[in-house]
Order: C-alpha cells, then sequence, then structure tokens
C-alpha cells in the first residue's frame, strides 16, 4: 500500500457516513500496516466537531503536540500514519473541539485491545494472526434450524466463576478457563455458554454491561487471542458460544464515548433522550448514521473475528420506549406523539437484518421485559427480527409460584399455566438469570419453602417442569449445584458445596435432565408452535398436580409430565392418556439417586380402557412429594431410550 488514501478510501467513509459501512473496523481504530514499504501503524478515529486531534502514547511521551492527524478530505474522519508503532503500543486521541480549547483525551472507540484497569489506554494489536480449528462447527452452524433443536444455555459471569484463593482470589484467565470451564459446562450436558459482556468496562460491579472498548474483549483475563482459543476449544467441545451485548447505554467515563470530541457525538445532547438516570449512564443516537453504524459493525464483528454463536441483546426495553424509566415530563414523544423510540426500533430491525443476512445460523436474542408483540417475528412481517426472546414473564410468574408454601399454590395455579396461553406467541427462551440471584433477592434454592430436603425437592421439581415447558432453557451458574448464597460478583461460587450430598445429586439430576433433554425431539422439535404441547389436566388446584404431554413432528415421540407442587404423597394417581400400551418411567425427580425419597413406579406403568381427563385411556401411578415425573409412550412396540 502506497497512502493512506489506499487504505480508507472514499467509498469506505462514503458507506459509513450514510450507516452502511458494516466492516468499518477493518477501516477505523489502529491497524498494523506497511505503507510505502514502511512498516508501522495507521490510527484513524471519526470525530467530525474536532479542530484538532493528535495520537499520543507511549512512543511520544504522551505529546499532544508531536502526532498530528488530518482530517481526511473534511469528511470527519482523521487519520495518521506512524512508522515504527506496532503491536503492544499503548495509545490515546488527544482531541480538541472547534466549540471551544479544552482539550479531551480518550480511548479509541474502535481499539481490539484495551490496558487493564484501572488504567484505560487503548493497545495496538493484531487480531488476525491466530489460527482457528473451526471450519467444521462454522459450516454446521450455517445449516443448523436451531429452532428445532436442543438448547439449553449456561449462563456465566467469568469474574466470578471461580477464582484462584491461593492467589488473593484472582481471576482465572481465559486459558484457565478453557480448560476447567469449558469441559464442565460439556459435563453438564448444556447446548450453549452465554458470557456476562467480555467487552471492556471500567467497573467491575457493572459486570460489563457498562462497556467503554465495544471492539475489545476486556483485559482482565487476558489477551483477545485467548479468548479466541477458549471459543475455539468450546466449539471443538460441541459448546455454542453466545455473547451478552450492549448497544443500548454507554457509561460516562471520561476516556470513553461521551462528549467525544466537544459534542454529543454517541448520546443524544438532550438529556430526556440521551440519558438513563436510573443507571448512570448514556444512550445511544440511534438517529444517527454514524452511531448505528458503529453498533451494527460491531455486532458483525464479534461474530467475524471471534467466531460468536449469539447475541444476546440486553435491555431492549429500554430501548424500545421512549419513556422507559422517566416520569412525566422527562422523555420526548415520538413525531407521532408516543412513547415509541422509532429510531431504535429501526435500529433493532436493521441489526438482525444484517446479522441474519450475513451469517445464518446465528442467534440473536432479545432481553425484552415487556408485551411488545413480534420481538422473534421477521421484519418483513412487522416483527423486529430477533431469532428469540427471553421469557421474562414465565421466570416471574414462576419464581413466585415456587417461592410460596405448598399449602398455598392451590391458590395461585394460574401462575403455572398462564404461560400457556402466550408460549407460542414468541419464540421463547426460559431464563432463571442472574438478575434473579442478585442484590437482596436470595438464590435459586433459599427462594424454595421448607426445610432442606423440600428446598432441594422443589428446586429438582422446578427444573423438571422447565425442561417440560416449551421454550429453549436458560440457567445461571450455580443453579446447577444448589448455591445457597445470592451471586457476589466479587467471589467465586461456593464450590465447596459440590462434595455436599444433595448438592452433588442435584447437579447429577441436572445432567439427567439435559441428556434426556437432548435426545428426544418431543422436547424441541415443536418448541415454538402449539402442536408440540398439550394439557392433559390442569384442573387439580386442590392437589396442585398439572400433567401434560410434549410431541415431535413426526409423531413417534410422546412423553408425558406429571408434577406434584405439594409435599403429600398420592398413591394411585390416575391420569388420562390419549394411547395404549406401556409408559416408561425415565426419569423421577424424587429419585434416591437426586437426594429424594425414592417414591415412584419403578419401570413402566400399563395403561387401562378407563378414559379420563378427557383421553380414552388412563394409567395408575404413584405420585412422590414435590416431584416431576417423566414418562415416554413405547411408540410401535418401541420405547425410546435416553
Amino acid at each position: 500500500m502506497k497512502r493512506i488514501e489506499d487504505f480508507i478510501t472514499d467509498y469506505d467513509i462514503h458507506l459509513f457516513l450514510e450507516g452502511n459501512n458494516f466492516e468499518i473496523y477493518k477501516k477505523l481504530g489502529a491497524h498494523i500496516l506497511d505503507v510505502g514499504g514502511i512498516n508501522g501503524t495507521l490510527f484513524s478515529v471519526w470525530a467530525p466537531n474536532a479542530k484538532h486531534i493528535s495520537v499520543i502514547g507511549d512512543f511520544n511521551e504522551w505529546n499532544g503536540d508531536k502526532t498530528p492527524m488530518e482530517n481526511i478530505r473534511n469528511s470527519g474522519v482523521w487519520a495518521v500514519f506512524v512508522p515504527g508503532v506496532g503491536k503492544g503500543t499503548q495509545y490515546k486521541f488527544s482531541i480538541r473541539s472547534r466549540f471551544g480549547a479544552d482539550v479531551r483525551v480518550k480511548s479509541d472507540p474502535f481499539a481490539f485491545y484495551s490496558e487493564v484497569r484501572p488504567k484505560s489506554a487503548s493497545v495496538v494489536y493484531d487480531i488476525d494472526s491466530y489460527k482457528w480449528g473451526d471450519s467444521e462447527w462454522l459450516n454446521n452452524r450455517s445449516s443448523l434450524n436451531l429452532f428445532e433443536s436442543p438448547v439449553s444455555i449456561y449462563e456465566v459471569h467469568l469474574g466470578s466463576w471461580m477464582r484462584v484463593p491461593e492467589e488473593k482470589g484472582r481471576f482465572l484467565t481465559y486459558s484457565e478457563l478453557s480448560e476447567i470451564l469449558l469441559p464442565y459446562v460439556r459435563e453438564l450436558g448444556f447446548t450453549h455458554i452465554e458470557l456476562l459482556p467480555v467487552t471492556e468496562h471500567p467497573f467491575d460491579a457493572s459486570w460489563g454491561y457498562q462497556t467503554t472498548g465495544y471492539y475489545s474483549p476486556t483485559s482482565r483475563f487476558g489477551r483477545p487471542e485467548e479468548l479466541m482459543a477458549f471459543i475455539d476449544e468450546a466449539h471443538r467441545l460441541g459448546i455454542g458460544v453466545i455473547l451478552d451485548w450492549v448497544p443500548g447505554h454507554f457509561p460516562k467515563d471520561d476516556h470513553g464515548l461521551r462528549f467525544f470530541d466537544g459534542s454529543c457525538l454517541y448520546e443524544h445532547a438532550d438529556e430526556r433522550q440521551g440519558e438513563h438516570k436510573g443507571w448512570g449512564t448514556l444512550v445511544f443516537n440511534f438517529g444517527r448514521n454514524e452511531v448505528r453504524n458503529f453498533l451494527i459493525s460491531n455486532a458483525l464483528f464479534w461474530i467475524d473475528k471471534y467466531h460468536i454463536d449469539g447475541l444476546r441483546v440486553d435491555a431492549v426495553a429500554s430501548m424500545l420506549y421512549l419513556d422507559y424509566d422517566r416520569k412525566e415530563g422527562e422523555w420526548v414523544p415520538n413525531i407521532y406523539g408516543g412513547k415509541e423510540n422509532i429510531d431504535a426500533i429501526g435500529f433493532l430491525k436493521r441489526f438482525n437484518e444484517v446479522v441474519h443476512g450475513y451469517h445464518p445460523g446465528v442467534l440473536t436474542i432479545a432481553e425484552e421485559s415487556t408485551d411488545w408483540p413480534g420481538v422473534s417475528h421477521p421484519t418483513y412481517l412487522g416483527g423486529l427480527g430477533f431469532s428469540m426472546k427471553w421469557n421474562m414473564g414465565w421466570m416471574h410468574d414462576m419464581l413466585d409460584y415456587f417461592e410460596k408454601d405448598p399449602i398455598h399454590r392451590k391458590y395461585h395455579a394460574n401462575a403455572i399455566t398462564f404461560s400457556l396461553l402466550y408460549a407460542f406467541s414468541e419464540n421463547f427462551i426460559l431464563p432463571l438469570s442472574h438478575d434473579e440471584v442478585v442484590h437482596g433477592k436470595r438464590s435459586l434454592l433459599s427462594k424454595m419453602p421448607g426445610d432442606d430436603w423440600q428446598k432441594f425437592a422443589n428446586l429438582r421439581a422446578f427444573y423438571g417442569f422447565m425442561y417440560g415447558h416449551p421454550g429453549k432453557k436458560l440457567l445461571f451458574m450455580g443453579g446447577e449445584f444448589g448455591q445457597w448464597d445470592e451471586w457476589d460478583s466479587e467471589w467465586s461460587l461456593d464450590w465447596h458445596l459440590v462434595d455436599s450430598e444433595y448438592n452433588a445429586k442435584l447437579t447429577m439430576y441436572l445432567k439427567d435432565l439435559n441428556r434426556l433433554y437432548r435426545s428426544q425431539p418431543a422436547l424441541f422439535e415443536l418448541d415454538h408452535t402449539h402442536e408440540g404441547f398439550d394439557w392433559i389436566d390442569f384442573k387439580d388446584h386442590d392437589s396442585s398436580v398439572i400433567s401434560f404431554m410434549r410431541k415431535n413432528k413426526a409423531g413417534d415421540n410422546l412423553l408425558l409430565f406429571v408434577c406434584n407442587f405439594t409435599p403429600v404423597i398420592r398413591s394411585g394417581y390416575r391420569v388420562g392418556v390419549p394411547l395404549p400400551g406401556s409408559y416408561k418411567e425415565v426419569l423421577n425427580s424424587d429419585s434416591y439417586h437426586y437426594g429424594g425419597s425414592n417414591m415412584g413406579n419403578y419401570g413402566t406403568v400399563d395403561s387401562n380402557g378407563i378414559a379420563f381427563h378427557g383421553m380414552p385411556y388412563s394409567i395408575l401411578i404413584d405420585l412422590p412429594p414435590l416431584s416431576t415425573l417423566i414418562f415416554i409412550k413405547d411408540v410401535d412396540n418401541k420405547i425410546l431410550e435416553h
């Protein structure tokens, strides 16, 4: 390459300014190049309201007078090539606005790597040198129909999953997590791991949800190539990797995006549109082409360069509504007088169209807590275009139900059944997420009523119901072994508990649930249509017993779920069934192996000709206390094993 103009072309800038340069990260930022036979780094940054910009770093004593940048054809994109600067060089931009004499020192919005906090310099880095070994995984991903496949997700905060107490509680590195965490997830039987944001962030307690380095994996856990190796190893083990992504807001840290070139460049100037006061953060200006381009390019960056399999978009509701967390007079209506954020809606639709267009098979998942219609419907049908949506209503209803003493549950049966009224309106994921086990909400196990035995029994019954309910599954770390204390991001999970009997048996139960789930098409093929689910009975409120069926597309895989949400043993309980023959009990949450009382049906039960629950046949079963039983029907005289 002979000139800077050969690298950042007029066409590159034109596409960026109109919002359509989805690989702009290959042009802006810091790129190690050979220009006219000279090795160095090309620095470039978008700052249209700057009067003067210099790149500063350890190569020029952080002196803002030494390395001025040029405003390329007055486009607002500034650049300079610095000979001799290479990988590992620390740098920032020194920006003087045309609106005043103040100099702002900023990290690079497109930096590929950053200093370890509390330092905040960007670092020149080559992210193209890692040699990937997951081509087969990527090829298969593009053709896989995840809507009709098992998806069970283990949600993880890397900074607190496990620490090293012998070394003052330090974080595990990406490399150590690859060796320890990934085999653990595979052993548990999850199909995916979801990482709370690993984008660079200055404040540990934000868990990554207040991002300053959108293109920079956090240096807390190691180098970019180590994160790549982590994801590569996950794919080798058959585990998909989902990344939490935060396009809704960003923090006010001085080195970040706030007031970047002396103007509200990335955020709205009007605080009624540009600030989340409850979170102390700023809102992206989704009406600006370049800001939308920055974010959509970032989404593709994580998929292109880090082979991410899915993006879970945080706080979608805060983006959709102009009055989100705002009182009367604190927000500005849209041009039609409504509260819908038209610019953000347009951005989300475009984001989904671009991601799915460039990368078939990659999931986009909305954490959306309202009843906004069509979140996971295609944009051409008027939807937002997400692949899937978290079912927050199901999560809140179920936790509210299971926290109640069983003696009162008969008065709250609607909490169990209500979700089936809308279960097929979206492509849902059933989340038991980090937000429900923090800030005084208690851990899942601690939420359960009763003594220790009953708490574990309640949680096992809950998990069994969850895996039978239509929708993909998500469980936050610690829930697999019964963490007693609520999650604290400053500490490791309580790994000493895995040696306790009840905790170890809960883990065994969850492994068997995942194994059964992944092996039975009835549990995932028709997740998002009523054809895969039938109630048998939801009217036995006094006993708090429900029963239902799951079916597959071919009609040769039928599973029967019977749940007893009281500690009362119910012998000879009659359940209607659609077909004659034997029903094999394949999972019993009350089994001794899982810490239960070992009451059950010990193999198979045969139907009889007594019609019941609107079915032509029925079976008599023994219902253990606080339990979920799962039976498989022998279709065509073949019992399906798991």
